[in-house]
């Protein structure tokens, strides 16, 4: 079995105008691409050929190939999930109530904006559901991500936001925390409760 491109579910330019086209148009066709491709020829012929993605992110970490790939290609996948033109503003369901014993929609946005702006280099920043069903924010380096053994915190991720500079730099050039901002308004907050219910 090997891991294939899912679809994006909207155009290139649905985004505009906190993402614009050009930058989606390349980070998807040619980023994500790229690690989907590099995935299947790292794995193929290993044990992992026949494991889900989550498997590979749990399970394939000592391999760099497989860790940067894998990661790539989790990572993307559920950001493309998440993004919904317009957004839709405000959490519901379960999640709801976990970001309000969190400390409330205020305190999870500034930590996780600060996680997302002030990741040293390239990375990501996650909103994750702990064992207890608890909320943790937290960023990892590279394509790492929070199901991944190597990273500093363990748990599922629900939402995350891509901040390396190919996801931005046309539209934002060094200014992270615009990109950052903006992308509060781009946030499915249902598919997010759908990750949390899984």
């Amino acid at each position: 079995m090997s891991f294939q491109l899912p679809e994006l579910g909207f155009a290139y330019d649905a985004l505009e105008p906190h993402i614009d086209a050009k930058t989606m148009e390349i980070h998807y066709t040619k980023h994500h691409q790229g690690y989907v491709d590099n995935l299947n020829k790292a794995i193929a012929g290993t044990d992992l050929e026949n494991k889900s993605i989550e498997e590979v992110c749990k399970t394939g970490t000592d391999k760099p190939a497989v860790r940067n790939n894998g990661g790539g290609h989790f990572n993307h996948s559920l950001f493309w999930k998440i993004l919904k033109p317009g957004g839709s503003k405000n959490p519901v369901g379960n999640v709801k109530a976990q970001i309000e014993n969190y400390g409330g929609f205020d305190k999870f946005k500034e930590d996780f904006s600060t996680a997302a702006k002030t990741r040293f280099g390239s990375g990501w920043a996650w909103l994750c559901k702990k064992e207890d069903g608890s909320l943790a924010v937290c960023s990892t380096p590279n394509q790492d991500n929070p199901l991944m053994p190597v990273a500093d915190c363990q748990a599922t991720p629900l939402l995350g936001i891509d901040v390396w500079e190919h996801a931005y730099y046309l539209n934002y050039q060094n200014k992270r925390p615009d990109y950052v901002t903006n992308f509060f308004d781009l946030i499915n907050w249902d598919v997010v409760e759908e990750n949390y219910n899984k």
